[in-house]
């Protein structure tokens, strides 16, 4: 199979973990690697979990519906566990940065492009199957705020009061699933204290090509009264290339993205969670590959649809 020209899903490998040292940071970086079992010319999606919880999907071992339907569509998943992964709070809840290790949390994925030739040979039946210059990156909730900040977006840094930017060139498109919206006067919930980083991102500077995803049920009182709108910010308030997939009756689960039979899913649905994958592997193919027409026929196919299972804006 060519990730040019996807057919039928193939059967999927997964590894895990691939242990990755980075000097300063309190242990090592593991990463779980899922990939279809043929193809060459794979292009990459960095997955980058939320928080949640639950103790092993905030880490590599969580988002298997995802990472297995991006990786049976010709797609090379890599997923690290970050530091706030509840895995190892235990570690690591006296490190510099903690609690929200905003800023490691975005390192992780530079770091795992800047050893994606080890990963490629350490894993099994991958070497000289990865295309290196088709990157994506794809985050929900938690994870949407730091593929945020690798897209663009700027972020006040409460520590010296001056505007930080992350963005990572090598990445070519992204997916924020779930994500938090705005800060200011509309973080107003209970949880604004505990996280006032979240407030601190300024989507105006997000310029990359980015599909935002949102439930038009997640309505996430404990951050913000402003409703499920707050989800769509970061498509509202970043500049253009962006779409954003609105998802009917959908709740910060999306469906049920982060494992399969999670008790935390308000919003258990499998069609969904199909849809998510599907959609959103539509969207980097055709951002990842010139000329690639998928996402046009799955906006079109969506339009037509007597019960779409969402609505897709773009600008």
């Amino acid at each position: 199979m060519s990730a040019s020209n996807p057919t039928a899903p193939v059967p999927v490998l997964s590894y895990s973990p691939v242990a990755l040292p980075v000097p300063g940071r309190p242990v090592d970086l593991h990463v779980r690697v899922s990939a279809p079992a043929s193809g060459t010319g794979l292009p990459v999606i960095l997955l980058s979990h939320g928080h949640g919880p639950s103790n092993n999907l905030s880490s590599l071992n969580g988002y298997a519906p995802l990472a297995n339907s991006w990786a049976a569509q010709g797609f090379v998943v890599l997923q690290p566990t970050h530091l706030t992964s509840r895995t190892l709070s235990h570690l690591v809840a006296d490190a510099p940065g903690a609690p929200d290790f905003w800023r490691s949390r975005a390192e992780d994925m530079s770091h795992v492009l800047d050893r994606l030739d080890v990963i490629e040979r350490t894993v099994p039946q991958l070497a000289g199957r990865i295309d290196h210059t088709k990157i994506a990156l794809a985050g929900h909730s938690l994870g949407g705020f730091t593929a945020a900040l690798l897209l663009g977006a700027g972020l006040n840094d409460p520590g010296t009061g001056k505007v930080v930017h992350l963005v990572e060139s090598r990445i070519k498109a992204g997916v924020l699933l779930a994500a938090p919206g705005r800060g200011g006067d509309v973080l107003n919930g209970p949880m604004a204290e505990q996280w006032p980083i979240i407030g601190a991102v300024d989507f105006s500077t997000m310029a990359a090509p980015t599909l935002v995803v949102a439930g038009d049920k997640d309505d996430s009182r404990h951050f913000t009264d402003v409703g499920p709108d707050w989800h769509a910010d970061p498509y509202t308030l970043a500049p253009g290339p962006k779409s954003l997939l609105t998802l009917f009756g959908a709740e910060h689960g999306l469906g049920g993205i982060a494992g399969y039979d999670a008790a935390e899913t308000t919003d258990e649905n499998p069609e969904r969670v199909a849809a998510v994958g599907r959609l959103t592997a539509a969207y980097l193919r055709s951002r990842l590959h010139l000329g690639d027409t998928a996402w046009q026929a799955a906006c079109e196919a969506l339009g037509t649809d007597p019960d779409p299972i969402g609505r897709v804006e773009t600008k």
